[in-house]
Formats: structure tokens, sequence, C-alpha cells
């Protein structure tokens, strides 16, 4: 009989954990597509259980955006009663994702602005002879940063699912403002 090492339990046992969240995200898809309930990342997230991290995740975001766009391919119906969401609380998510937005784009900006100046200012200060293997480790530097953006993607994945609930708000305040507005 083979011992095991207490890393390798440990290792076997978040394995063990990971799948059953796995497994869980993917039942909370079907039942969500069965209950015809709106589908996106954050609420899939949010259902399971499990962080935002996970549902972006190789494997497991496969199934969400498949959910999702077997979505906007069925005819909007309209929704049952008790289920809508309140002027006041589209309201409050539009504005709470308009401010997550302009902040992640000043963030952005001030980051590019700060990059470019310390740029700059190392460029200022280095002699020709040495500008070959400076330029050597600035594109290293370069190469960091765009995996770095790589991770970031999934903000930028964020942004624009933000975007679409935002649009469906809007085409839903459209739509309670129509039947609502005396003809």
């Amino acid at each position: 009989m083979t011992r095991r090492t207490r890393a390798q339990v440990l290792a076997e046992s978040r394995r063990q954990t990971s799948l059953l969240k796995r497994q869980r995200v993917v039942d909370t898809v079907r039942r969500m597509l069965n209950e015809s309930e709106p589908i996106a990342f954050t609420t899939v997230a949010r259902a399971a259980g499990v962080s935002n991290w996970l549902v972006y995740a190789e494997g497991v975001r496969e199934h969400i955006q498949a959910a999702i766009q077997r979505q906007e391919q069925v005819p909007v119906t309209e929704t049952a009663e008790g289920r809508r969401a309140s002027t006041t609380s589209l309201h409050t998510d539009l504005a709470m994702a308009r401010e997550e937005i302009k902040g992640l784009r000043t963030e952005h900006d001030q980051l590019r602005t700060a990059m470019q100046q310390q740029l700059g200012h190392q460029l200022d200060q280095i002699s020709n002879p040495g500008l070959t293997e400076r330029l050597a480790e600035l594109t290293e530097a370069n190469r960091k940063l765009e995996q770095e953006v790589t991770k970031l993607r999934p903000l930028v994945s964020h942004a624009q699912e933000l975007e679409r609930d935002l649009a469906a708000a809007r085409t839903s305040l459209r739509q309670m403002i129509r039947e609502g507005s005396p003809r």
C-alpha cells in the first residue's frame, strides 16, 4: 500500500472541490435555461455560489457562452408576472454599471499615462551606447505587460456583458413606458 503525502492529499482534495464547483456551475446553467432565466456570467456565478473567476475559466466559460447564445436565438416573450425587475432596480443597476465602466476607463488611462511618463523619463537618462541594451529590456517589459493585458481581458468581457445588460434594461424600460403611456 502506497502512502500519500499531505501535499498529494491536499492536491486531490482541491481537484475534487474544483470538479464539484465546475459541475455546480454547469447544473446552474441548465437550471437557468430550463426556467428561462436570463443568463450572464455574473448571474451564473452568483446563483452557483462560486467566484467570478471560475465562470470565466476554460471549460466552464464555453458552457455559459453557449447558453447565452442559445437564449439570444430564442425570441423574447413576455416575462412571467412577478419576475420583472422594477424600474428603480433597473436604474440602480444601470447607474452601478456606468460607474464601474467609468472607473475602469479612468484607471486604464492613468496606467497608460504613468507608463508613458516613466518610459519617457527612462529614455531621457540613457546614453546612446546603452540604448540597444535598454531597448532589449523594454521589449521584454513590453512582452510582460502584454501578458498582463491578456489576463485583464475578462474585464473587457465583463464590460461588454454590462453593456449588453444595459441595452436589455433600456429595451425593457422602453417597453414598460410604451405599455404604461396612454394612447
